[in-house]
């Protein structure tokens, strides 16, 4: 028993040594990624540990499962058990979870993430200079804009060894962006007012419509000032006087068909020659409430439930509150005049006949005919325009209920699905992954596009690489063949490190060629290059991407590099302790293998 108990403990002991030096991997990991130059592309050690991330991170449904350790049992309940394994077990989880709340409050882990947030740095900043052409690789793979906040907080994650920590980091960084938007601050590097990129991928498009989200609670603050500040001032200035020397400029009335003057309320700017039926006043145009911000899940649903149901709501809804806005900055109009600005094709100016001369003369000028007439559409018994319209209060768009509501959006939810910081923590760890190596993806290869497109012996092969990326990353699911994408990019980073060594091995391979062989390109297999880049992180092929029977064109010109025989692309096992041979370093905490914490 004495023996078996010393056993145990040295077994603790030497986990809690391993742990130590794990600790000491982050001031290493972080002075690397201070110290990135800007005209490197992000290291295929990167690639790979998002690469394993992806594979590892299928275990678990939610990132947060990767956070807190499941259990049920108590502590008290553990350490009263008769299992030496539950011991064992109870003492490296807490060991464990000390370890990661000092991960999690390490100085340099702090010292990164306000690297991340800070706009005006240089951290990470990469040189990028690359045609529309060659942005067009972004839509293609789904990735995003070079230099974005997302590529570069993927690279932050991608350089830290395990996925518990990788787990932990996101969830810092979700907590930030929670704080950002309760302080309706931007998140930098990402687009501050424009509507989601659907060519880009979905965690991108969610970071767009925060920022976005914010810009609008801003307007719409300025906008209530505006108008409390409209009503406060009307009530001190009469109509009559509203346009004397010491009345504000901003106030706005119509003269209504009975000669009253009415405040115009949430009225932008005039709308050209457009003058109303009844009163002859100018027509404004109405500042309308903004329409939502759909990224491509909430489309996809909203399609479905339209189709399912065949609900036209949320149309109803944006024409009522169009009309109500039209209503509060144009007292006095009538439903002429809203489809007249609304749907000029609805209206039809004519000409007065004769007849309808002297109808006009007996109604005192009134009479639609001799100013236009609405569509067959409009006219029909039941028109859903005209019920709106009978409907519709004149409320300007600010004091309307809100089409789209940010908060709940951002925050809490909007429709079927959660919000989107909600959605965040508890995402598909596998489907984080993918987005951050995506990301990294699309910069890597325009970086390398701008250094090898010139090379005449470089160039060829170089958008081999780039097309296998396109077609594999259009593939779905392309995650089955993460290992070959990294074979790939180790190969487009290694004709970046050593291209002369590449340009001189494949000068002696089309001297080599003998006449009548084949014109095919030559591999990097039959080359037999070693470019001197080592394997820092060593993954074994996933079984689902070797027994996949389906093989695309691009992956048939490659199919030369995934045999396992090149030096470029061996997929070397982790080297036991103690084998390395004479010759080799030691390796670095960069070079530590995986480990699942």
């Amino acid at each position: 028993m004495a023996l078996a108990f010393y056993d145990e403990n040295l077994y603790i002991l030497n986990m809690k040594k391993d742990a130590e030096v794990k600790a000491s991997q982050v001031p290493y990991i972080v002075e690397r990624l201070n110290a990135t130059t800007p005209d490197s592309i992000p290291p295929a050690s990167v690639m790979k540990q998002l690469a394993t991330a992806i594979d590892a991170g299928k275990k678990y449904k939610s990132i947060k499962d990767i956070v807190v350790p499941s259990g049920s049992s108590s502590p008290m309940r553990e350490r009263a058990s008769r299992s030496l394994a539950a011991v064992k077990s109870l003492v490296l989880r807490d060991k464990d979870e000390k370890l990661a709340s000092e991960f999690e409050n390490h100085e340099k882990v702090l010292s990164i993430l306000q690297s991340l947030f800070d706009a005006e740095g240089d951290f990470l900043r990469r040189n990028v200079s690359c045609s529309e052409d060659s942005l067009s690789l972004i839509k293609d793979i789904h990735g995003v804009p070079p230099g974005s906040f997302l590529v570069k907080l993927s690279e932050v994650i991608g350089s830290f060894k395990t996925l518990r920590k990788m787990a932990i980091l996101w969830c810092k960084i979700v907590a930030e962006l929670r704080r950002l938007w309760g302080e309706e601050l931007h998140i930098p590097g990402i687009p501050l007012d424009e509507f989601p990129d659907l060519h880009s991928c979905l965690l991108y498009q969610q970071l767009q419509v925060i920022n976005c989200c914010v810009s609008r609670k801003k307007r719409h603050a300025i906008a209530s000032k505006s108008l409390e500040a409209a009503l406060r001032d009307a009530k001190r200035f009469s109509p009559e006087s509203a346009k004397g020397v010491n009345a504000p400029g901003h106030l706005l009335y119509a003269k209504t068909s009975s000669g009253e003057l009415v405040l115009r309320l949430g009225a932008g700017s005039k709308a050209p020659n457009l003058f109303m039926l009844e009163s002859g006043e100018p027509i404004y145009s109405p500042i309308p409430q903004e329409g939502p911000l759909l990224t491509e899940d909430l489309i996809k649903e909203t399609e479905e439930f339209v189709l399912r149901t065949g609900s036209v709501g949320a149309g109803c809804s944006q024409l009522l509150s169009d009309m109500q806005g039209f209503k509060a900055a144009n007292p006095g109009c009538i439903l002429e005049d809203f489809v007249r600005w609304h749907s000029p094709p609805d209206w039809t100016d004519s000409e007065p006949t004769d007849e309808a001369n002297e109808t006009s003369s007996s109604d005192g000028g009134n009479s639609s005919s001799t100013k236009g007439y609405l569509s067959s559409r409009m006219q029909k018994e039941g028109n859903l325009w005209r019920e709106l319209w009978e409907t519709s209060k004149p409320v300007p768009a600010v004091k309307q209920a809100p089409l789209f509501d940010e908060e709940l959006a951002v925050q809490h939810g909007v429709s079927c699905s959660e919000g989107i910081l909600n959605h965040m923590e508890n995402i598909s760890p596998s489907e984080l992954f993918e987005q951050f190596f995506i990301s990294l993806l699309g910069l890597g290869t325009l970086m390398a596009e701008a250094k090898l497109s010139s090379n005449d012996y470089l160039s060829k092969l170089f958008y081999e690489c780039k097309d296998y990326f396109v077609v594999t990353c259009q593939g779905r699911p392309w995650s089955e063949k993460v290992d070959d994408i990294c074979q790939v990019y180790e190969t487009m980073e290694a004709m970046i490190v050593n291209p002369d060594e590449v340009v001189k091995a494949m000068k002696q391979a089309d001297e080599a060629r003998t006449p009548g062989s084949e014109t095919k390109r030559i591999s990097f297999l039959k080359l037999g290059l070693n470019f001197g880049i080592k394997d820092r992180n060593p993954r074994k092929p996933s079984p689902r991407s070797e027994s996949s029977s389906e093989e695309s064109p691009m992956k048939q010109q490659f199919s030369n590099f995934f045999e396992g025989k090149s030096s470029l692309f061996s997929k070397n096992k982790p080297p036991k302790p103690g084998s390395a041979s004479p010759g080799e370093k030691t390796p670095s905490a960069e070079d530590s293998d995986w480990t699942l914490v």
